[in-house]
């Protein structure tokens, strides 16, 4: 049987479904492939590299062009997406924050464009769009890391602080909060009027 990029992503994608991030390695990988370790370097140079591709693959959904609205409902739509892809697979945000900061993850680099397209389109000088897309982008990863660790958590028992807010317990509705918190400050970054 011929050993296809494709199969190996998907394994590599269930592995991270069943065991988490800290299992998913090139040696498990190919003992469950039932290919040497070095029948994976054919396809990915490191990890680095396959870690990038499972986060595209995990982001796929996320990636889908908006119907046209306006920047805040743009942003809004690719947050919500994004943070969605994130939870549907186990330790997904952490994964993808990996992924980004190796600079490996085409589908982020997407995300993070259509970003800083929809601030430019609030009126944030050009010079500061990228800068507005990687904060709402780490404010993405990082809502949804938390809320993930603490599912886990949650699920192995442990005895967690309180952190549910006035606002609500529900952590879409916190997540909603924070990302309409930073479609505001965005909209007072305008340089010029839209």
């Amino acid at each position: 049987m011929q050993l296809h990029k494709r199969d190996v992503v998907a394994k590599a994608a269930a592995i991270l479904d069943n065991y988490g991030i800290a299992d998913l390695t090139m040696r498990r990988l190919a003992r469950e492939l039932d290919v040497t370790p070095g029948a994976l370097y054919w396809h990915f140079a490191n990890k680095q590299e396959l870690l990038g591709a499972v986060a595209d693959q995990l982001l796929a959904p996320a990636c889908a062009e908006p119907a046209p609205m306006s920047w805040q409902a743009r942003i809004e739509t690719v947050c919500r997406g994004l943070r969605d892809a994130l939870l549907s697979h186990t330790d997904g945000a952490e994964l993808v924050s990996a992924s980004f900061a190796a600079g490996q993850s085409q589908a982020v680099e997407q995300i993070l464009g259509g970003l800083a397209e929809a601030a430019g389109e609030a009126g944030v000088a050009a010079a500061h769009t990228e800068l507005a897309a990687r904060t709402v982008l780490y404010y993405v990863l990082g809502f949804t890391a938390d809320e993930q660790s603490r599912m886990q958590w949650d699920a192995a028992g442990a005895a967690l602080p309180d952190t549910r807010s006035a606002l609500t317990d529900d952590p879409g509705t916190r997540f909603g909060f924070g990302l309409q918190v930073l479609v505001d400050g965005i909209a007072a970054r305008r340089t010029s009027p839209v």
